[in-house]
């Protein structure tokens, strides 16, 4: 794992297939109930976009910071609003669709295999 791109995203191969064995690295996903639920990265960090404003001091300011969505859009305006606050975050470069080509592990709440 990088830290924090200097010029953009960063790509999905450079954070760890198990971000909860992870110290240091906060995955956040800003997609809603419902996408989350269908499936996400093991180990990310559930904070949709609209409640942002009133949970991110739910973020760990000790650790790295990445920004994940379905394709980027979202993410890009939580990293937008999260510098407005102080917090250094990044997206992650084509989101859970990105994360999930490249064979990356997707789950559902229960633990089972997911989708996005």
């Amino acid at each position: 794992m990088t830290d924090y791109p200097a010029d953009g995203p960063i790509p999905v191969d450079a954070l760890p297939d198990d971000l909860a064995a992870a110290p240091g690295l906060t995955v956040l996903d800003v997609r809603d109930q419902g996408e989350w639920d269908l499936g996400h990265a093991p180990g990310a960090v559930h904070l949709p976009l609209p409640d942002l404003p009133v949970r991110f001091e739910e973020i760990d300011l000790d650790d790295q910071v990445y920004v994940i969505c379905r394709g980027g859009g979202r993410s890009e305006q939580a990293v937008r609003y999260l510098e407005t606050v102080g917090i250094e975050a990044a997206v992650v470069d084509g989101g859970m669709i990105a994360w999930a080509s490249v064979g990356r592990p997707v789950v559902r709440p229960d633990g089972s295999e997911g989708t996005v």
